[in-house]
């Protein structure tokens, strides 16, 4: 019987630490260029921003509300390359977005409600990035 509680537990803790993980959102495609966004809750913050790491590029979005920053989501993010032609339009599902670019120099356009904002960047292999796009 003590066997059996103890079996019993280890599979408790064990069923109930994997609830307490959190995933980090879908992988999305946008004109084929693979990325992720999110980070609604401390947990998938912290699992987006271990996983950039892993990403050529991560946007932060935030505005300022009533004196402080905020995060945000629902902007609009496009990536222009050399060539003046739009290769990535996706909209963000939270304040993080990894995006997995090429090698290469590229335009970032982000609109928030009606207020556009561009950033240029230069994209390195191995070397990830971090840009941080501020509304006012």
């Amino acid at each position: 019987m003590k066997l059996l509680f103890k079996w019993s537990f280890v599979c408790a803790l064990v069923m109930g630490s994997s609830f307490t993980l959190a995933q980090i959102p879908d992988t999305q495609r946008s004109e084929g260029i693979a990325y992720i966004s999110g980070g609604v809750g401390e947990e998938e913050t912290n699992a987006i921003l271990s996983e950039a790491k892993q990403w050529p590029l991560l946007l932060e979005l935030s505005q300022i509300e009533n004196g402080r920053g905020v995060w945000i989501f629902g902007a609009q993010i496009k990536v222009i390359n050399s060539q003046k032609k739009v290769i990535f339009d996706a909209q963000a599902d939270g304040p993080y977005m990894l995006i997995n670019l090429e090698s290469g120099d590229y335009q970032i356009q982000a609109s928030y409600q009606g207020v556009e904002q561009k950033r240029s960047i230069s994209v390195k292999a191995g070397t990830p990035q971090k840009i941080v796009i501020f509304w006012k």
